[in-house]
């Protein structure tokens, strides 16, 4: 596993490869969405069932617009989660009809984020896409929160290739999530 820069990880993400990187609040699992082969790789890593889905965080609103159906919101609804972007706060949208299953698991909904972290926000603007945002953990296991947790965890797994060299922007809990229909926390 390589510790590395942000031009090695597009590398990777583009040759449908895992990166680790760090987020707002814990370190995560990173690949292209619109990879197959990629989106198996981060559930293998993770020991994560596919029914659950994964979240994808992106550089700004545009960028999720191929994968969320934000035309089901009403203006009030999108305000509400415009008002947390960017930042550490993740929406469950509807799903765009032609989404990855694995990305959305047993959902017609995609969970959706906007980052305030410097790092990744240039990452998905260079890789031009969002990109998949799960913690760096395996299921059950806590969120590494440093790029050396995530080498020691993943010491010997060969499918995480590079871990991007940067710290989280604030030690803590995973985002929290809300459903942008309901307004409801989920998490």
């Amino acid at each position: 596993m390589l510790k590395t820069s942000l031009t090695n990880a597009l590398k990777v993400l583009n040759n449908q490869g895992v990166i680790a990187y760090p987020t707002e609040s814990v370190f995560g699992l990173g690949c292209d969405p619109d990879s197959p082969d990629a989106l198996q790789k981060i559930l293998k890593i993770k020991q994560r069932p596919a029914h659950k889905g994964l979240i994808l965080i992106a550089a700004n609103t545009k960028q999720l617009q191929d994968y969320a159906d934000f035309s089901q919101l009403s203006p009030a609804q999108i305000a509400r989660m415009q008002a947390t972007w960017p930042g550490p706060v993740t929406w469950i949208v509807p799903a765009k009809k032609n989404l990855q299953p694995l990305i959305k698991g047993d959902f017609e909904s995609v969970a959706v984020r906007v980052t305030a972290h410097p790092i990744v926000s240039e990452l998905c603007t260079l890789f031009n896409k969002p990109i998949i945002s799960t913690s760096a953990n395996i299921s059950g296991q806590d969120a590494c929160q440093n790029a050396a947790q995530v080498q020691k965890m993943f010491v010997d797994t060969p499918l995480l290739e590079t871990i991007v060299q940067a710290s989280v922007s604030a030690f803590g809990s995973p985002s929290q999530i809300y459903d942008a229909l309901t307004g409801k926390r989920l998490r």
